[in-house]
């Protein structure tokens, strides 16, 4: 519930327990539409004929359904920009749709076209999960007889992005990709793989022209234009470099070429460095350009921010970066060593001053800066980026991490879920920098950056990729810093938190017990990371069936919260709300109403009505509502939930689909079963993409579509459908004893029941009456399951059966609950009616006594 305890700890167990409206199919869409910022061509940019010649010849000849072109070669040759003259071309030749998609991280490419669905307001562009959208956009694009162009820059893993390639089987599009490998799974399966080389001498001759004739500074192309460009290696990154030196230097290019002689690489960048081939001269035209920026930057900042872009991900990062604290102190520290007048060395680096400093950079093309292009403002080319790195002192890289990873996490906004955009090129910078830092970001400790891009995927619902990345994460802080280091503890609390989201309670169960053990042996038991597994453990007791330990867990948090924090922290209020939760799970109904009703007050009052975990605190005070008998007030606040979800996190975000569920659940209640009944159709529909079939949740969802079929709309045999599909998947994936497969295999049994298949539904129960005895002997929903396997004999006529099983539920009840619980008043009746229906007279009136 927010961050908790220090920079990497939180509690991730606040929830709505337990999913409507028609969504919204989009806005109008003005055709021709162009997704994605296509990268402006480079002035002077060369039309490259013989390229297009063979590009154009590998279109005619391709398949049809695929039309894929990869343009494959080194850094800095100018793929992108030969992409992006197709890409500008594309409308006036007639292509309706143009996306561009930077393609270094398959996430990226994911997220594209989860943006272009939305934009397009395709089928399935309400789901929340970016991958289920994706995956509706590329069934979009396989049907549509619209033309189109989709352009994948910067493939670096063909692997991830195998199952991302558009097709088209109406053979109205076409895809071009970029890549610096040379590999054979870009080829194949309709793709054709097409070497992009340097400029030939004639190319790199006239671009140098075009360049300087468009400035007006034709007259710098001398004698030595032609061995410049040869000095150059025909590189058009080189080119670019030279000529917007020579520019705004009033340089000709013998002078150009004399200083570029001049500079010495063999330490800045050594032979054995050069992979591409081009390295050399990137870093010659490189170093010549910032020395130039320098001089043309008062403020002595466009070294230290260039270095620091660098490390971040070339695809683009927010310019709100460059205004936090930790960005400006660093700044402010490194100008004190350069060149910069005296009177600046000693003031403070303010925000103008950096923007200024990336103006400059940006006119020296080392980077691009364009606020129009955010959450990706700031870019930098990768081969730039790299011949940065390595013209940079190894022993400056640890601060130079600490730095970058600190203005991320400052840059970072909490809650992230209302930027999806935004959130998604954090994460991607995050994975950048970790890849550039090596293990720098885990000296003195493993930095809360790293922990947050884990907490904004499991806030984002993509709980996969968020238990790959804990369980990665574990790993990493257990071999730099070993397996009771803090930060690997506070990992493997995450991945259980995971395990517990995906709905595998089991594992979630085991792990969180050892890790809490681990937090108490060495932290202690009143260390505000050791709190953290506690609560985690409690939610995860509570998922796996186990209500007791949940409470009894639950209130030993609390009361640690109430002694060591604050009523208003962060961490009092999740226990708070988590013992409110696990009351009303074990049947304490106004204890969990009065905690529920005063948390919801504290958590408006303290973070806003949006604030998503107020708006769990405001769906679980709903559900205790409904389960109390309080129908209408049940509704009248799941209706705001439900509308505040889709507002704050999309109509289709896992926590969205909980909240219409929930409201499902109170219109069934009520006897509104058509609302109750679209509604869950929808949600499972949202379910299905957004989480996938067999997610919990999604089961969750069918389940109680079942129910409202064989209950109230007649329709038996699909609800009976319904449970056994359910069934299945939940056992494959959680295994037969899992309390979650349990209550499934119960809810079967009660249906087969109810549709008069008595001697099915009690097999069916018997079995899931002694499975659930053996894991959870006083579980509640162990109870209630003899109570419904005495139901389905009463109705068979096997009167010694309903005895036996009532009396041993009476017992067990009266041992669990006491007296007057309703459960107890329930079985003493339903054993009353069995005696007399057996006419035992005797043991009636020992009962009733």
């Amino acid at each position: 519930m927010g961050n908790a305890f220090g920079p990497y700890s939180r509690v991730t167990n606040i929830a709505e327990q337990h999913v409507h409206l028609p969504p919204d199919r989009g806005l109008e869409v003005t055709w021709p539409l162009e997704i994605g910022a296509v990268p402006a061509l480079a002035t002077a940019f060369q039309p490259r004929s013989d390229l297009r010649k063979k590009v154009e010849a590998a279109r005619s000849g391709g398949d049809p359904v695929v039309l894929t072109q990869v343009l494959s070669g080194g850094g800095g040759v100018g793929k992108s920009q030969l992409a992006a003259a197709y890409a500008t071309e594309a409308v006036a030749d007639g292509r309706e749709l143009v996306v561009w998609a930077s393609a270094a991280h398959t996430h990226q490419v994911i997220t594209q076209y989860a943006q272009a669905a939305v934009r397009l307001g395709v089928p399935g562009a309400d789901a929340g999960d970016p991958e289920v959208v994706a995956r509706a956009f590329l069934s979009w694009l396989a049907t549509t007889p619209r033309r189109w162009l989709v352009v994948l820059d910067d493939i670096t893993d063909p692997t991830g992005l195998a199952p991302w390639w558009p097709a088209s089987h109406t053979g109205s599009g076409w895809v071009l990709a970029t890549s610096r490998l040379h590999d054979a799974r870009l080829s194949g399966g309709g793709r054709t793989r097409i070497a992009i080389d340097v400029y030939t001498p004639e190319e790199a001759h006239a671009y140098l022209r075009a360049r300087l004739d468009g400035d007006g500074m034709g007259h710098l192309l001398d004698d030595h234009g032609g061995a410049l460009a040869e000095a150059l290696g025909y590189l058009p990154l080189a080119l670019g470099h030279a000529a917007a030196y020579m520019i705004n230097e009033d340089l000709p290019s013998a002078d150009y070429l004399e200083r570029f002689h001049r500079i010495r690489l063999e330490q800045a960048l050594p032979e054995s460095a050069d992979a591409d081939g081009y390295g050399r001269q990137i870093t010659a035209t490189l170093l010549l350009s910032l020395e130039a920026a320098q001089r043309a930057d008062p403020s002595g900042l466009v070294t230290p921010a260039l270095i620091l872009a660098a490390l971040l991900d070339p695809a683009g990062h927010p310019r709100a970066v460059w205004g936090t604290p930790t960005a400006l102190r660093y700044l402010t520290i490194c100008r004190m060593a350069t060149h910069a007048p005296q009177h600046e060395k000693g003031a403070a680096a303010t925000v103008e001053q950096v923007r200024a400093a990336l103006r400059i950079l940006h006119r020296y093309a080392l980077l691009t800066c364009d606020t129009r292009a955010e959450p990706r403002a700031v870019r930098i080319h990768a081969l730039t980026a790299r011949a940065v790195r390595e013209s940079t002192p190894p022993e400056v890289l640890p601060r130079l991490a600490t730095v970058a990873a600190g203005s991320l996490l400052e840059a970072w906004p909490d809650p992230d879920q209302p930027h999806p955009d935004l959130a998604a090129a954090m994460r991607a910078n995050t994975e950048a920098l970790a890849g550039h830092s090596g293990d720098h970001l885990w000296y003195p400790e493993g930095h809360a950056v790293l922990y947050t891009a884990g907490y904004s995927l499991a806030n984002a619902g993509l709980t996969a990729s968020a238990t790959a990345y804990w369980q990665q994460l574990a790993t990493d802080s257990d071999r730099v810093h070993g397996p009771h280091d803090r930060g690997t503890l506070v990992a493997r609390i995450q991945l259980g938190a995971s395990h517990r989201q995906a709905g595998e309670s089991d594992k979630a169960v085991t792990l969180l017990e050892q890790v809490l053990a681990d937090c108490e042996q060495t932290l202690g038991p009143d260390n505000p990371d050791t709190l953290v597994a506690r609560g985690n453990l409690a939610c995860a007791y509570q998922q796996s069936g186990r209500a007791d330990d949940a409470v009894t867990l639950t209130e030993q948090v609390l009361a640690d919260c109430k002694r060591r924090l604050e009523p208003d922290h962060p961490n009092s209020l999740a226990a708070r709300h988590n013992l409110a939760a696990a009351y009303g799970y074990a049947g304490r109904t106004d204890e969990a109403l009065s905690l529920a009703e005063q948390l919801l007050e504290d958590c408006e009052r303290t973070m806003g009505s949006d604030h998503p975990n107020t708006l769990a605190a405001r769906g679980n005070l709903a559900g205790l509502y409904r389960h109390a008998g309080h129908i209408d007030q049940a509704i009248s606040i799941e209706v705001e939930v439900l509308a505040a979800r889709v507002r704050t996190a999309g109509p289709a975000h896992p926590d969205t689909i909980v909240a219409r569920s929930n409201l499902a659940a109170s219109y069934e209640k009520s006897g509104r079963i058509t609302d109750a009944v679209a509604c869950l159709e929808q949600a499972l529909r949202d379910s299905e993409k957004t989480l996938s079939a067999d997610h919990p949740e999604t089961l969750n969802v069918r389940r109680r579509l079942a129910d409202c079929f064989y209950h109230h709309a007649g329709r038996i045999d699909e609800a009976l459908a319904i449970e056994e599909e359910a069934l299945a998947v939940l056992e494959r994936r959680l295994g037969a004893d899992d309390h979650s497969v349990l209550v499934g295999r119960a809810s079967l049994g009660t249906a087969y029941w109810q549709a008069g298949h008595l001697d099915r539904a009690i097999t069916i129960l018997t079995r899931v009456l002694a499975d659930s005895e053996r894991v959870h002997p006083d579980h509640p929903d162990t109870l209630a399951m003899r109570g419904n396997l005495a139901a389905a004999h009463w109705q068979a006529g096997h009167i010694d059966q309903v005895i036996t099983h009532m009396e041993r539920l009476l017992s067990d009840s009266r041992r669990l609950h006491g007296a007057d619980h309703s459960t107890t008043v329930t079985a003493l009746a339903g054993l009353a009616a069995a005696y007399v229906q057996a006419g035992r007279a005797d043991e009636l009136s020992t009962l009733l006594e």
